[in-house]
């Protein structure tokens, strides 16, 4: 058996090394290697997504069975920004849903799920989902699960965008700007403050009970 693994930021490549030692895959990181035809010459057994910012052409999601990992308790949470929209909402605990792709946004069959912690920096979430992700890849590999339809009222959100990475202003709780600011970390475009010419960037931060430390730039 031959697995596809489509992904592209550093975690989840991680996650790809971590599971190469162990079964035999093959990587496209970018959309644009992402055709039927190159699908075509891999023939995977089947597809993994853990981290994929692109539409996936229909004619794959037909042919080959398309496994996405989706940082939300499906199916609340469908849609671009799992993570930042639920942690700018107050959510600290969440699941990562693993589910069958079909023409929908994030509408398909569940695999299963795993507990998912929210809380620390983006770097400590992204290391919980690579134990997440990893686990639950061995058991599908393995054929231990059992496909159950979508169940409840589906939410949906839109995936954010750099703009909505700004500060208006500080007169926020000083959890809301923890937040916001931890969950903008690099990768993400990194939250900001303008102030006349110039801007902030909050590049990490750090909360002591009622006050944060933060590590930024000034452009």
């Amino acid at each position: 058996m031959i697995f596809l693994f489509c992904a592209y930021r550093d975690w989840a490549l991680e996650l790809y090394t971590k599971l190469s030692k162990k079964y035999k895959m093959k990587l496209i990181s970018s959309p644009k290697d992402l055709t039927l035809k190159n699908v075509k010459k891999i023939n995977p057994t089947m597809i993994f997504f853990p981290d994929w910012s692109w539409i996936v052409p229909k004619t794959i999601i037909q042919n080959y069975p398309c496994v996405c990992f989706h940082e939300s308790d499906l199916p609340k949470f469908r849609g671009g920004s799992p993570i930042q929209n639920q942690i700018i909402n107050g959510i600290v605990k969440t699941k990562t849903t693993a589910f069958f792709m079909d023409e929908g946004l994030d509408t398909g069959n569940i695999i299963m799920k795993k507990d998912l912690s929210l809380k620390g920096s983006i770097q400590d979430i992204f290391q919980r989902m690579i134990s997440n992700d990893y686990d639950m890849i061995i058991k599908i590999i393995k054929g231990k699960y059992k496909i159950k339809k979508q169940n409840g009222k589906p939410t949906v959100y839109k995936r954010r965008k750099p703009e909505d990475s700004e500060l208006k202003h500080l007169n926020h709780s000083t959890q809301y700007l923890y937040n916001f600011i931890r969950m903008l970390e690099d990768p993400y475009p990194n939250a900001f403050i303008k102030l006349g010419t110039k801007k902030i960037i909050f590049k990490s931060v750090k909360q002591n009970k009622d006050k944060l430390e933060f590590r930024g730039v000034i452009e």
